[in-house]
């Protein structure tokens, strides 16, 4: 029906950089966007460029205190927030603040967080669920847009894990890597 279908429409996205501190080509990005956001906006669409590791960013390094791409589980985000609660593990409740809370129906619909790797991948995207039709859609459709250029697709899903990655707070997480 035309209200299932409104329901499932993707209306809030965000684009992550900086991740890691020291992978720039996401981090290059949202910093664009951020002062160039027309070029991302589309209509019925909120796109939110985010930086999410600034003092990683800062120092170029990839974390501060444990790896941001790994902090995104239960235990880490109902962590009980000390003076001495790591940094990144403080970010990743502070980013669950923002796009989700992970698991519910008010969390961003989708999220790309953008990586660069030294591993020769070329452009490559990263899938935890082939079960997700809308995220398989997607793929396909960035997959013949960037046509002839290969666009490889690394599909990570596991039958039992439950992923901590940054963008697993959005109902459709895709990561993206880079040389």
């Amino acid at each position: 029906s035309s209200c299932a279908a409104a329901e499932a429409a993707v209306r809030r996205v965000g684009v992550f950089g900086g991740t890691h501190g020291n992978e720039l080509s996401g981090v290059l990005l949202v910093r664009h966007w951020q002062e160039n956001g027309a070029e991302i906006q589309r209509p019925g669409v909120e796109v939110k460029p985010f930086l999410t590791n600034p003092r990683a960013v800062e120092k170029c390094t990839r974390y501060i205190d444990c790896d941001l791409n790994r902090v995104f589980d239960p235990d880490s985000l109902g962590r009980p927030v000390v003076e001495d609660i790591p940094y990144e593990v403080r970010r990743a409740q502070e980013i669950n603040h923002i796009f989700g809370p992970k698991g519910s129906d008010d969390a961003y619909d989708l999220i790309f967080d953008l990586h660069n790797t030294t591993s020769n991948m070329g452009g490559t995207l990263i899938l935890e669920n082939s079960r997700d039709d809308f995220t398989i859609q997607m793929v396909h459709y960035i997959k013949n847009a960037l046509a002839p250029e290969l666009c490889p697709v690394l599909l990570i899903e596991h039958p039992t894990l439950k992923y901590a990655t940054t963008r697993s707070v959005a109902k459709h997480p895709l990561g993206k890597y880079e040389n």
